[in-house]
């Protein structure tokens, strides 16, 4: 696919590491942030979690629609039913969304759903010529797929260079600055409703809050290697693990952690709070400190979970009374 690419004069190709594993001073990030126009960006990740990895380290635009993005049972999907279906199936109706968002699109695609190149490339052609400005593909590779230096069998020396330059100008060395593998939560910032849930649930210093008073994630290399638990507590589904083994932690469309919850409590398994609850204790006590159940962080949710009534407030006058 990079081969193939690199002969199209309409694009540019770049190579980086893994989005997820790079820091956002990485080197492979300073060089996405200073593309101009369109990006349309290829990886192993589901296009939610790309996307707002992206929007963390800064590379922020409108959501490219791609034609990819479709369930195996959809014979007729333009590019009006995509649109429709990303604002029903991915934004909350109170999300804060993201800011300073320049005027222009960010297409993320999922090379794990075709098997067929020629699927992605027809796509990026599509996607190419209905653009009026040039588009940048930035093509990523992970751990176990090829680098830069293994394309040489396909390409002749010029055109390995071109692979490590965009607009003429030299590229930086991305692909070999060395990255470690990383765990941390991305926000999805449109269903974020800055409702404070998970800074209050972690204990390990994760989260903060920025100059506009919104949840940030402050402290990614704090967050403890494997686990969700904050992404199990969050109402809205908004925090994304692209590491995680299940999909609706690491960034599958649609609200698929509020049926695991209806499922749990029909068969009398574990909620996902209770599961959130056993992970956070788990890392606690690794730390060397003391487990806390369900007595700290929960008290939003329980609140909400369970209003006060009538019947609450006669029975705290009966408490009371001394009797």
């Amino acid at each position: 696919m990079a081969a193939a690419l690199i002969f199209d004069d309409a694009i540019d190709v770049s190579l980086v590491p893994h989005l997820y594993d790079m820091s956002p001073d990485h080197t492979g990030m300073l060089f996405m942030r200073s593309v101009p126009g369109d990006v349309l960006v290829l990886s192993w990740l589901f296009p939610r979690a790309s996307r707002w990895i992206l929007d963390r380290c800064g590379i922020r635009g409108n959501e490219g629609v791609s034609l990819l993005n479709k369930s195996d049972d959809d014979e007729e999907f333009d590019e009006d039913e995509a649109e429709a279906a990303m604002d029903s199936d991915s934004e909350s109706p109170n999300g804060i969304g993201s800011v300073d968002v320049p005027d222009r699109n960010v297409y993320c695609i999922d090379l794990r759903d075709h098997t067929d190149p020629k699927v992605y490339l027809d796509e990026i052609d599509r996607i190419a010529k209905e653009k009026s400005v040039q588009t940048v593909d930035l093509m990523q590779w992970i751990q176990g797929t090829p680098k830069p230096e293994q394309l040489q069998r396909y390409l002749e020396p010029e055109k390995q260079l071109a692979a490590m330059r965009t607009d003429g100008s030299e590229h930086p060395e991305a692909a070999h600055d060395p990255v470690k593998r990383r765990w941390y939560p991305v926000i999805d910032y449109d269903r974020c409703t800055n409702c404070l849930e998970c800074l209050d649930f972690c204990l390990f210093g994760v989260y903060g809050i920025d100059k506009l008073d919104r949840i940030l994630v402050e402290q990614q290399d704090s967050c403890k290697k494997g686990c969700p638990a904050c992404s199990r507590v969050c109402p809205e589904n908004a925090i994304v693990f692209p590491g995680h083994k299940t999909p609706a932690i690491a960034g599958a469309e649609g609200d698929v952690s509020g049926l695991k919850i209806d499922l749990s409590k029909l068969f009398g398994a574990p909620s996902a709070v209770d599961i959130a609850v056993r992970e956070r204790d788990v890392e606690l006590v690794a730390d060397g400190r003391d487990a806390v159940g369900a007595s700290i962080g929960l008290e939003k949710r329980q609140a909400r979970e369970n209003p006060r009534d009538e019947l609450d407030d006669l029975i705290d006058g009966l408490d009371d009374l001394d009797l």
